[in-house]
């Protein structure tokens, strides 16, 4: 994918906001750490990105959004990652749907939400359009 180095900061954001949430287990299993260090990969974290970590991890925290907007951002980063290589992998779908559960995301909508993402590719759909597709499954099923 081609992105804007402000949208690929903004995504790197979230993916540390992700990577924290799983730091903060007591226990990770290491199909989610496979998925974190793809992601990580495939993003292409710079030594200045993985320096600023460094013997941080302890100290990382998740940081909850707290209105819509946020949340849709989250999402839509979400949708990035998992379309990085072109592939929609059940681990990518199960790391985000934790992630979208801690996020407020009812377990029934979760499902819905990242059904309708992952044929946004054959639907032809652009970024900007899935990008409002979730704004509008946001508003549809009231999340704040």
């Amino acid at each position: 994918m081609n992105l804007a180095k402000e949208e690929l900061q903004s995504i790197k954001l979230s993916f540390f906001n992700i990577l924290a949430l799983f730091l903060s287990q007591e226990k990770i299993e290491s199909k989610y750490v496979g998925c974190l260090l793809k992601w990580s990969a495939q993003l292409g974290l710079s030594q200045k990105d993985l320096h600023k970590i460094e013997g941080e991890f302890d100290k990382m925290q998740f940081q909850m959004l707290d209105n819509r907007i946020e949340k849709m951002e989250a999402i839509y980063h979400l949708v990035h990652m998992i379309y990085l290589d072109n592939i929609v992998e059940d681990i990518e779908l199960e790391v985000a749907a934790v992630y979208a559960e801690k996020l407020g995301f009812k377990p029934e909508i979760v499902g819905e939400l990242f059904k309708a993402i992952a044929t946004a590719a054959f639907d032809g759909s652009n970024p900007a359009a899935v990008k409002q597709n979730v704004e509008e499954f946001l508003q549809l099923h009231d999340v704040d």
